[in-house]
């Protein structure tokens, strides 16, 4: 599944880009719904982006990365136990 930077982040900003500050997880784990997996910065404020399901990441954009609304950063993707 697809993790995407909600298009709501920038409900009252200006500026269409914000910066991917960086990832919380490495490239290759198992993540929990819900869980915390990267912050991204849209003008002045930071927000957490959490995992859409359960699985293993796979990041798709480095740290310091410009992101625009609807950005995918990464995929999760269902984990053999």
């Amino acid at each position: 599944m697809d993790i995407h930077v909600p298009d709501t982040l920038w409900a009252l900003s200006m500026l269409p880009v914000g910066t991917l500050e960086c990832w919380l997880v490495e490239d290759g784990v198992v993540v929990a719904r819900g869980e915390a997996l990267a912050k991204v910065r849209i003008e002045d404020a930071l927000h957490e982006i959490l995992a859409p399901a359960a699985g293993r990441l796979s990041i798709a954009l480095p740290a310091n990365s410009i992101i625009e609304p609807g950005a995918v950063l990464g995929a999760t993707s269902p984990s053999e136990a």
